[in-house]
C-alpha cells in the first residue's frame, strides 16, 4: 500500500516563503508518484480559483503557477466550504480539478491509516 500525503495550506501570497514551500512540497511528492491531496484554506483558497495564482517574485523558488499546476495535473485540490464562502468564491469560479469541501471530508482523509498530512 501506498502512503498518501495531505498538504493543507493555511497562508496566502502575505506570507510568499511558507506558501511555496507547501506547494514545493506537495509538487515534488507528485512529482515522486505519491498521491497528493492539497487542501486551500484560508487567504491560500485565491490558489484554486481559475487565473488567480499570484506571481511571488519569490528568489530561488519555483513559480508558483508551476507548482499549482503540477499538483492538479495529477492530484486533487480542495477549497474549504467556509473559506469559499467569506470570499464570495462560488464553484463555477474554480480551476480544473479543484473542488469545493468542509472539515468533514477533511477529517476523512487525514484520519485514513495510510495518510500523512502536513500542514502550512
Amino acid at each position: 500500500m501506498t502512503r498518501r500525503l495531505v498538504v493543507k495550506v493555511t497562508c496566502g501570497a502575505e506570507d510568499p516563503e511558507r506558501l511555496s514551500q507547501a506547494l514545493t512540497v506537495a509538487a515534488t511528492a507528485v512529482a515522486s508518484g505519491v498521491e497528493v491531496s492539497l487542501w486551500l484554506t484560508g487567504d491560500a483558497t485565491w490558489l484554486g480559483v481559475e487565473g488567480r495564482v499570484p506571481d511571488l517574485g519569490l528568489e530561488q523558488a519555483a513559480p508558483l503557477g508551476d507548482l499549482v499546476a503540477a499538483v492538479l495535473a495529477a492530484g486533487r485540490a480542495t477549497v474549504c466550504t467556509q473559506c469559499a464562502a467569506r470570499r464570495g468564491i462560488e464553484p463555477g469560479d474554480l480551476a480544473d480539478g479543484v473542488r469545493v469541501a468542509g472539515a468533514a471530508t477533511f477529517l476523512d482523509e487525514v484520519l485514513a491509516d495510510d495518510v500523512q498530512a502536513l500542514v502550512y
